[in-house]
């Protein structure tokens, strides 16, 4: 499922990916550090380096080997209009997220997203507004098969969101500037070509990464004291 050639989307395929990327969609993202804050809570993430280091790690390990295959899986089953395998591939990415604040978040993103969708004439979304285990990478895949996004556009795009939204979590908690955030920025710019296409090159029986110290933190989030995110 790998392939290293040059993004060509045409004008249509860039704005249509630059729209789906948008801070300015209203799903929410920038409500969830994904367990950052309480790394930042007890000092793991303090500064401009060790933000870099967290992000870094999640967008090089975990992302590569569980969001990227599995979103062009579920790429796939979109464009083959395979109703099982897009169930099956949703349910495995919402299982794999190791802490209630994770999956809840993930369920938040997706259902927001499906209504977006649906407000933008993409009618099948519609039955994951509600559904339990909506997955936003499910959503994501569905809109990029709907605008004629390969999956591995829809890959760079779905890491590029999430490293600003992690980016703008450490802006706001540790605090950073806002040139010290664009230099991570640009770290994560440089990392995600490898990181998708490792991600994308992945057989079925190799999707998975264990990152304990992130589910821990999603954990321990939950009854921190003082939050300024939903994860």
């Amino acid at each position: 499922m790998t392939t290293t050639t040059t993004l060509d989307l045409g004008d249509s395929g860039l704005l249509r990916l630059l729209q789906l990327c948008s801070p300015a969609l209203p799903i929410g993202m920038y409500a969830y550090s994904q367990g950052m804050e309480h790394a930042v809570e007890i000092g793991a993430v303090a500064d401009e380096e060790s933000a870099a280091t967290w992000i870094m790690g999640l967008l090089s390990h975990a992302l590569r080997a569980v969001d990227v295959p599995i979103l062009a899986r579920l790429h796939a089953a979109w464009r083959d209009d395979d109703g099982a395998a897009v169930r099956r591939w949703n349910d495995l990415l919402w299982a794999s997220r190791g802490a209630r604040e994770l999956q809840d978040e993930d369920q938040r993103l997706g259902s927001a997203l499906a209504r977006v969708l649906v407000a933008l004439d993409v009618g099948d979304a519609a039955t994951w507004i509600s559904d339990p285990r909506a997955t936003y990478a499910n959503l994501f895949a569905r809109a990029a098969v709907s605008w004629d996004l390969p999956a591995r556009a829809a890959a760079f795009g779905y890491l590029f969101s999430w490293a600003e939204a992690q980016i703008g979590a450490a802006t706001r908690l540790i605090p950073l500037g806002q040139t010290a955030s664009q230099r991570i920025l640009s770290r994560a710019v440089t990392a995600i070509p490898a990181a998708v296409d490792g991600g994308l090159s992945l057989p079925d029986g190799d999707i998975g990464f264990s990152a304990p110290a992130h589910v821990i933190g999603c954990a321990l989030h939950e009854t921190q004291y003082s939050r300024l995110f939903r994860s």
